[in-house]
């Protein structure tokens, strides 16, 4: 009776054990690793953006990597062995052996599955122009037209911006920074909107200028019109992809695609002395607004021997790290604001081919 009290004891803690094992993989897991993901996949991204801005500053080739599919499998394979033996009490010695064994093991299979950015996807997502109705949905939503038009827009209305890459810089015409700060001032107090009509064959962007504003105000608006070449009392205008516009009712914007988006930003990047005085990259530029005064880059990436040690952002290149510091608002703005963009231009189904797949345990 007391053998098979304890026979019982023994393979009731076995299931136990078991069970425990079976029912250590659930729920618990997904928000660990969902945080632990995500995390990586931003901090990744991050520095993809960081050297590929890198090496084109450089003259070097931009790679792109996407993370399509992360796949993350577990398992627990538990096994207990319970063995007895004992001498019959009627016919032999007392004797009584008995002994437990039992393993678990515990399987984490992390897969994934990484996707190059090339032909028509690249071509789609870098090489494409932002419409110019995606550059002022971000102005409706409060984003500040000056930062908007410096980053997204190569001109409007002729009036054009500076841009940073080698083969084509220039510097912004005299007009266009002031023509900013009056919009800035318009945006401000509401007095500029979007309008979206519906016509027959398509939907029609349209910007619109309040015409009841204060004084300072319709100040603001009568030279923004009279730089822009706009009816001075006409309230709505029509938006078009273009150089010139056709007409005083009609802005036209030449927006910036991403690739000339991140080669602008690349140009503000503080190169080494050393690299310019080795002819490996053309040293940095600065711009006057028109007032005497530099213009505040839109962001700032610096360069140092030794790898910074508070970064936004970091990466290696050359011998050299290039980072963002992380006590830089306006510069971790700028950066998160062209991930935005990118991610706002992305469209297009996944590609199939090619794949890299890499089962990382």
């Amino acid at each position: 009776m007391i053998f098979r009290q304890g026979f019982n004891s023994l393979v009731f803690t076995g299931l136990l054990l078991t069970c425990a094992g079976c029912a250590g993989v659930g729920p618990h897991t997904v928000a660990r690793d969902r945080f632990d993901y995500t995390s990586a996949i931003s901090d990744s991204w991050k520095a993809q953006m960081l050297i590929n801005m890198v090496k084109m500053r450089y003259g070097d080739t931009p790679t792109f990597l996407d993370v399509a599919s992360v796949i993350n499998q577990y398992s627990v394979e538990s096994q207990v062995d319970l063995r007895f033996s004992w001498a019959d009490p009627v016919t032999a010695a007392l004797t009584n052996t008995q002994s437990t064994g039992g393993a678990t093991r515990y399987i984490d299979r992390p897969t994934i599955t990484y996707s190059p950015i090339s032909g028509d996807k690249f071509a789609r997502s870098f090489m494409t122009p932002i419409p110019p109705a995606s550059i002022l949905s971000l102005i409706q939503a409060n984003y500040p037209v000056d930062l908007v038009f410096r980053l997204c827009v190569h001109s409007v209305n002729g009036i054009r911006n500076r841009f940073g890459g080698a083969a084509r810089a220039r510097p912004a015409d005299p007009e266009f920074y002031p023509l900013l700060e009056r919009m800035k001032r318009l945006q401000a107090a509401g007095a500029i909107g979007l309008r979206v009509q519906k016509t027959t064959e398509k939907n029609a962007t349209l910007m619109t200028i309040r015409g009841k504003m204060d004084a300072a105000s319709a100040e603001d608006s009568l030279a923004a019109r009279r730089m822009l070449g706009l009816a001075p009392t006409a309230d709505e205008f029509s938006v078009a992809y273009a150089s010139l516009a056709s007409n005083d009712r009609e802005v036209a914007i030449l927006s910036r695609s991403i690739l000339e988006i991140i080669i602008d930003l690349a140009s503000y990047i503080e190169v080494p002395e050393v690299h310019v005085e080795e002819n490996r990259v053309n040293p940095t530029q600065t711009e006057d607004t028109g007032s005497g005064v530099p213009s505040t880059p839109l962001i700032r990436i610096h360069s140092s021997r030794d790898q910074p040690a508070d970064a936004f952002a970091a990466v290696p290149y050359h011998g050299y790290w290039f980072w963002i510091d992380d006590r830089d608002l306006p510069s971790k703005r700028m950066f998160s604001f062209l991930m935005f963009i990118f991610t706002l231009v992305e469209t297009g189904g996944k590609e199939g081919a090619p794949i890299v797949t890499i089962p990382a345990g």
